[in-house]
């Protein structure tokens, strides 16, 4: 296994998303990260609370071992959320991540987690994670498009 290459790779990867996702924030206010394009779609801070449970489920729970009770459902359902709120949301929560990365040894990214009755290496499961967030900030992105239309400045790198 490549660790220290999976390593950086991941690092610079979930940097990179908390980074763009912080700059689509800073675009709008609290009333647009709570708009919802329509009755079954998510909003931005949707969307973000998402990410938060999926991050405590995944990185707090099954790889540092906290005793952490998601509630997938809650966290799925339409609710107000501060836009101060969800860029601390952001900015921690993807920090522990990288924190998580950048401190595990090359014996903790091959121990295994069962994920939907599967054994996947904690490996496996943050290049997932990885995958995972980077698709819901493209909804993030395309969600702050529909609001600002021609005043969204791109975050592209």
């Amino acid at each position: 296994m490549e660790a220290d290459f999976n390593r950086t790779w991941l690092i610079n990867k979930f940097e990179e998303i908390r980074q763009r996702i912080l700059q689509a924030l800073e675009q709008l206010d609290d009333e647009q990260v709570n708009w919802q394009p329509d009755p079954t779609s998510h909003s931005i801070s949707t969307l973000i609370r998402h990410i938060d449970g999926n991050i405590q489920e995944r990185i707090l729970k099954g790889i540092l071992h906290h005793d952490i009770r998601r509630n997938r459902e809650k966290e799925l359902k339409q609710a107000q959320a501060a836009k101060s709120d969800l860029e601390t949301t952001v900015r921690d929560r993807l920090q522990l991540v990288i924190d998580t990365v950048r401190d595990s040894t090359d014996a903790r990214l091959v121990q295994t987690q069962t994920v939907r009755g599967r054994e996947r290496t904690h490996l496996d499961l943050l290049h997932q994670c990885a995958a995972h967030y980077s698709e819901h900030m493209g909804q993030i992105f395309f969600i702050a498009k529909q609001i600002l239309k021609e005043r969204y400045i791109s975050t592209s790198i």
